[in-house]
């Protein structure tokens, strides 16, 4: 684990305690891909259908509550430390400077990818799309 930890920390934007958390909390385990991840962290939409209509919904919060917090933490981190990132990008072009429910709703968006990105990292080494490492 405490190679995971490190890894983490290579990235701008993430220190100890985050990375520490979302190691001890998630990267711990193993999920077979992207939704797993997502629904383990409570960041996955919930389904709803009801006679002919099927539609997903707003996130469930059935996840693991702590990942789910740090992930909204390091999401505003991300913003601040890695504005060239592509997962900044986005989120900038698609909610710009909003504030309220949809502010909280594109920053939750972003947990989501982050998560999914920070997870491709640890297995795979792939870091994010134009984040940038910590330098010595």
């Amino acid at each position: 684990m405490g190679h995971k930890i490190a890894m983490l920390q290579r990235l701008r934007g993430v220190g100890e305690g985050g990375a520490t958390t979302l190691v001890a909390e998630v990267f711990c385990r193993q999920f077979h891909n992207r939704r797993h991840l997502a629904s383990y962290l409570g960041l996955a939409p919930s389904h709803y259908a009801s006679g002919g209509s099927s539609k997903d919904q707003g996130i469930s919060k059935a996840g693991n509550k702590p990942a789910r917090v740090m992930m909204v933490e390091l999401a505003w981190c991300w913003l601040r430390y890695q504005p060239q990132s592509q997962l900044s990008l986005w989120y900038r072009q698609r909610f710009g400077q909003k504030t309220g429910r949809s502010g909280k709703v594109g920053i939750v968006a972003l947990a989501r990818k982050l998560a999914i990105a920070l997870w491709r990292f640890i297995e795979e080494g792939l870091v994010p799309a134009g984040a940038r490492l910590k330098t010595a």
